[in-house]
């Protein structure tokens, strides 16, 4: 089969087709997402984690076409999405059966591609721990980001203020279109102030890290969440302890790719979770899959530069012809 490996060069090479072990499945990968996971990767910054395929791409949707033993619930032939601890950028890839999706109603099996990492971090992040409610105000930095375009949607349908920050006025009015209520342009405004002149976040889904570690602190509201989730601005900022206990708040990190298949905190846990709560508003036409871009495999340098140029509104994907 045809597969990109990284780190280095992203040229596509021939790799032995994969074989189910018990508990997987073999998707014909109709489409793959792209994410900055994939770029560090690329760049030898990221290694997978022990035991992962050294194939990039952290996504897929696709056909299953073989199924090992164990596995129930599932038939070859069956229209899938999948989240991945690696090997979407690839012809064929084994996926452990927890971590299969069913491709929702209404959408089809490539734009399914760009679900199941946006989905998945957003329900396991803003709703299973922050929990965020009704009538909470949710910030989302990079709201047009393919993280940030889906959370404005699934906070938006929860019935939550969204706010979002993004760098242009373009981006802005996409994410208000999808269901954002205060846009800020973060090379005019501080964000701090402009939430906290609407009484304090709630929750925050953070992709920066240190840059913004005292900004968000500043603008949580009392009992807020700040999760963070990505490290674009940097791994090491000083925390205001008694800024945050005053407003007993509280600072989460977490991450996706590494964790367990099955137990507590697992993916398949996420993956059942998102099912049940974000399909439902995918098939009813409130949440949908925002698409920026589609490349072939063979082009996949090309869709790395997309979403590395900071330009890309929503996912970047590739597609296996």
């Amino acid at each position: 089969m045809r597969a990109i490996v990284g780190s280095g060069l992203l040229d596509v090479t021939d790799l032995p087709d994969p074989v189910p072990a018990p508990g997987e499945v073999i998707v014909d990968v109709a489409a793959a997402g792209v994410n900055r996971a994939d770029i560090l990767q690329a760049a030898g910054k990221y290694p997978p984690p022990p035991g992962a395929s050294d194939v990039l791409g952290l996504e897929v949707s696709g056909t299953v076409s073989a199924i090992g033993d164990g596995v129930s619930g599932w038939s070859i032939g069956d229209e899938v999405c999948a989240l991945l601890a690696g090997g979407g950028y690839a012809e064929r890839v084994a996926v452990p059966a927890p971590q299969l999706m069913p491709v929702p109603r209404g959408v089809d099996v490539a734009s399914a591609a760009a679900l199941p990492e946006v989905a998945c971090t957003v329900m396991s992040n803003v709703v299973l721990t922050a929990h965020l409610g009704p009538g909470e105000l949710f910030l989302v930095h990079g709201g047009s980001s393919g993280i940030g375009t889906h959370a404005v949607q699934l906070a938006h349908a929860l019935g939550a203020r969204v706010a979002v920050t993004a760098r242009n006025q373009a981006k802005l009015d996409t994410c208000r279109e999808l269901g954002a209520d205060i846009g800020i342009d973060y090379t005019a405004e501080r964000f701090d102030d402009v939430i906290a002149a609407e009484g304090g976040a709630d929750v925050i889904l953070d992709i920066i890290g240190a840059k913004y570690l005292q900004q968000n602190v500043r603008a949580l509201n009392t009992g807020g969440r700040l999760v963070i989730i990505g490290m674009q601005g940097g791994i090491k900022a000083e925390l205001n302890i008694a800024a945050l206990m005053s407003k007993r708040a509280a600072v989460i990190g977490t991450t996706l790719r590494a964790r367990p298949v099955t137990g507590p905190g697992s993916k398949a846990m996420i993956v059942a979770e998102t099912v049940a709560r974000t399909w439902p508003l995918i098939e009813s036409g409130h949440v949908r899959p925002i698409i920026d871009s589609v490349f072939d495999l063979a082009d996949a340098s090309a869709a790395h530069a997309r979403l590395d140029s900071g330009d890309a509104v929503g996912k970047v994907l590739l597609t296996v012809s």
